[in-house]
C-alpha cells in the first residue's frame, strides 16, 4: 500500500459479501452455522442455527466479523461450556483472522481457542469447494465499471482474503479495483483510516451492515447502504444519484440521515 498512488481525488470503499457478492446467505446457510454446530458439538441444531442466522444475517449485527458472531451466538444460546478466553481475545485482539488466533493461541492456549480456530479453518476449506453461480449482484459490476473512471476503488471487507481474490477475479471484477483489504488487514474502521492516510479528498464507504456504517462512522467517512433483497436498486441509485451528490459536494447531513434512515427501516423488516 506504501507505493500506492491514488488516480483520483475521491475513492469508493465497498464490502463484498452481501454487498457486490450475493454470497452472503449461502455461506452461513451451509458453511459458518452447520460447522459451529458440529465442531462446538451443539446439542439443539435448529436453536443454535435459528441464533446463528439471526445474528449474522437478521440483526443489526449482519456483517460482524465471524469471530464476534461466534461469541455473540454462543452467548445467546447458552452454550455450557468455558469459552473466555475465545471471549477475552475477540475483545482485545486487534485483528480478528486465523493468523492472529494462532498467535494467540502459541502464547496462551486453551480449548476453546483451538475449537475456535479449528472452526475457521473448516469454513474456509467450506467456502472453497461452495458452488455459487450468479453470485454477483448484476448491478454491482456494471456500476464498479462506471465508478472507477471517476474515482479510485477499494475492497473493505472482513471476509478472509483468499476468498475475495477468488470471488472478485472469477466474476471479472478483480479489474476495477484498486486495492483490497481483507481480514488480515484488520478492523474495516482500521483500514478506512489506513486509506484516508492516502490523501483522498472524498472516502465513500459502501456497505450493506450497521457494521459497515459503524467502521464509517469511527473513520469519519461518507457511507452509503446497499439494502438488502434491494441490492441491484441500491447499486443504481449510487452510481445515478449519490456518487453525484458527493462528487459535487451535495452528499450533505440530511441526505447521508435519508439514506440511514431508509437502511435502517429496510434491515427492521427481516
Amino acid at each position: 500500500m506504501q507505493e500506492f498512488q491514488p488516480k483520483h481525488n475521491i475513492i469508493v470503499c465497498v464490502d463484498s459479501d452481501g454487498c457486490v457478492m450475493d454470497t452472503m446467505n449461502i455461506k452461513h446457510y451451509e458453511c459458518f452455522g452447520p460447522i459451529a454446530v458440529d465442531v462446538f458439538q451443539i446439542t439443539d441444531r435448529e436453536r443454535f442455527l435459528t441464533i446463528w442466522n439471526k445474528v449474522n444475517l437478521f440483526s443489526a449485527t449482519r456483517g460482524t466479523n465471524r469471530f464476534n458472531g461466534l461469541i455473540f451466538t454462543l452467548q445467546e444460546y447458552g452454550y455450557n461450556k468455558d469459552f473466555s478466553q475465545l471471549t477475552q481475545w475477540v475483545k482485545t485482539t486487534n485483528e480478528l483472522s486465523n493468523g492472529s488466533l494462532k498467535r494467540e493461541i502459541e502464547k496462551n492456549s486453551s480449548p476453546d481457542l483451538l475449537l475456535a480456530l479449528q472452526w475457521s479453518e473448516q469454513v474456509n476449506s467450506a467456502i472453497k469447494n461452495l458452488t455459487m453461480e450468479n453470485a454477483l449482484f448484476k448491478n454491482a459490476g456494471r456500476s464498479l465499471a462506471i465508478l472507477k473512471n471517476f474515482a479510485d476503488i477499494a475492497v473493505v471487507s472482513s471476509a478472509n482474503n483468499e476468498a475475495i481474490e477468488k470471488e472478485w477475479s472469477e466474476y471479472d471484477v478483480l479489474q476495477y479495483t484498486d486495492l483490497v483489504f481483507g481480514q488480515n488487514e484488520g478492523s474495516k474502521a482500521h483500514c478506512l483510516k489506513l486509506i484516508k492516510q492516502l490523501g483522498y479528498k472524498k472516502v465513500l464507504m459502501v456497505g450493506d451492515s450497521p457494521g459497515d456504517y459503524s467502521a464509517a462512522q469511527k473513520a469519519n467517512t461518507y457511507f452509503y447502504p446497499i439494502l438488502f433483497n434491494f441490492e441491484n436498486e441500491s447499486w443504481d441509485k449510487l452510481v445515478l444519484e449519490a456518487f453525484g451528490k458527493l462528487k459535487f459536494n451535495l452528499f450533505d447531513e440530511n441526505y447521508a440521515n435519508e439514506l440511514l434512515q431508509a437502511f435502517n427501516q429496510n434491515l427492521n423488516q427481516h
